[in-house]
């Protein structure tokens, strides 16, 4: 229940319409609050200020009514905008990033702002009598909706502004970035120990290799997003058998296929089919806060769109490499891969993720697969390589590092042409391998 729960709060919070519809509700209870205090308490403000508070009935219609108006007006222009620069974004950049246009909570405030300004005075509008019948003007809450329409201007300047730079390839770049180093932090909490083998016991894989699987079939198609790994364990406690993931986060999912494999294929039943599916969160997309895979790649596509003949951007394909840099810094020194889980010494979960290694070949790979010539880039590359290595002490992970360091070594030599260019960066190459062999 809880995963199902944070699923269903990260899509109400991407989506346009949660939080607008909350301050829509907020107007219509802040309208009733001061229309029930203007009805039963005797504020005499319109015999303190009556320049203030001394409109009639006709004037504060007049009033509620152009506020109204143009607010509903402004918040027509404000999703305009904002639909434009999700195209835009989405044609110069990648799709994947209009995600994070949809999460921006000041978006979602300002077009709650103008709806919600525009419901309190439709609620002030319709408690406002005058003429034959007994007269009745909200003072108070009049004036509330002449505040507010200045507040409503106000927060259009700033959308104007913070759209007008939201849209920057630097802003963008660095929310993904931003993002996917915080779900880093919550998901890989752990430092990774000094000589520590992060794979496990490979006996103990050895001696599973003859056991008799049988496959839980998934029951939708879709990406994985998450799973509740503690629910995972009780069911494999409760069955007393060994659960073993077929799917890893962010996989896509076909319905009929493995999703996890029970180690005893005479336990399996409908129930349990049943229990297993529940435990896992499928959708349409994938997300950033249980996949950090994928924010890498949100970066990499804008570094693979930059550098495509029709744009080449190269400076937007550094900017990338930078930002990548920061994320793997991050990984550097954190424990990623968990092969297993144990109740009280038992094996009852065999998990499957992501690796530093399948992590450093999502970010650096497909990038210097496309500088086909492009020093720039591969001088950034092997920096960002001298940094994350400098970093981390563990043995496989430097060996990554050189790894990647003699491929862009062997991409350089194939593609760059200018002489002058080619002993420019055999120079660089030279120094980054020396500092490496010197750490």
């Amino acid at each position: 229940m809880l995963t199902r729960l944070r699923h269903w709060w990260q899509e109400k919070r991407s989506s346009f319409w949660f939080i607008p519809t909350m301050m829509v509700l907020d107007a219509v209870l802040l309208a009733t609050v001061l229309i029930t205090i203007d009805a039963t308490v005797d504020l005499h403000m319109v015999e303190r200020w009556p320049l203030l508070f001394g409109a009639g009935a006709a004037g504060a219609r007049s009033l509620l009514t152009a506020v109204a108006s143009s607010m509903i007006t402004v918040a027509g222009v404000v999703f305009s905008i904002t639909l434009v620069a999700l195209s835009l974004t989405s044609s110069q950049y990648t799709s994947r990033v209009i995600r994070i246009f949809m999460r921006d909570r000041i978006n979602q405030v300002v077009l709650g702002v103008f709806v919600g300004i525009f419901a309190y005075c439709l609620v002030v509008l319709r408690t406002i009598r005058g003429g034959g019948e007994q007269t009745f003007v909200p003072a108070l809450a009049v004036s509330v909706g002449l505040i507010l329409a200045f507040v409503g201007i106000a927060f259009l300047i700033y959308f104007i502004h913070h759209i007008s730079t939201s849209i920057q390839a630097s802003s963008i770049i660095a929310g993904a970035a931003q993002e996917t180093i915080e779900a880093v932090d919550h998901l890989y909490s752990e430092e990774l120990a000094a000589e520590e083998d992060e794979y496990g016991d490979n006996d103990l894989w050895a001696s599973l290799a003859h056991q008799p699987w049988v496959a839980i079939p998934a029951r939708k198609n879709g990406y994985l997003e998450s799973f509740d790994a503690d629910a995972l364990l009780r069911v494999a406690r409760e069955y007393g058998t060994i659960l073993r993931m077929e799917c890893g986060i962010g996989e896509f999912v076909v319905a009929g296929r493995p999703l996890v494999s029970v180690a005893n294929p005479d336990i399996l039943d409908d129930e349990m089919t049943a229990r297993v599916n529940a435990l896992y969160v499928i959708s349409r997309q994938r997300t950033v806060e249980y996949d950090v895979a994928f924010g890498i790649r949100q970066i990499v596509d804008i570094a693979m769109k930059a550098l495509s003949p029709g744009i080449n951007d190269t400076t937007t394909a550094v900017m990338c490499v930078d930002y990548l840099t920061a994320i793997l810094v991050r990984l550097a020194n954190r424990r990623i891969v968990t092969t297993h889980r144990l109740d009280h010494g038992t094996l009852r979960v065999i998990a499957k993720g992501p690796s530093f290694e399948s992590f450093f070949a999502e970010a650096f790979d497909q990038i210097r697969q496309n500088a086909r010539g492009n020093v720039a880039i591969m001088s950034r590359q092997l920096g960002a390589l001298l940094t994350i290595a400098s970093q981390t002490t563990d043995p496989s992970r430097r060996r990554i590092v050189h790894e990647k360091v003699q491929w862009i070594a062997e991409l350089a030599e194939r593609t760059i042409e200018s002489p002058y260019d080619r002993e420019k960066f055999a120079s660089r190459l030279v120094r980054v391998r020396e500092a490496l062999v010197a750490r």
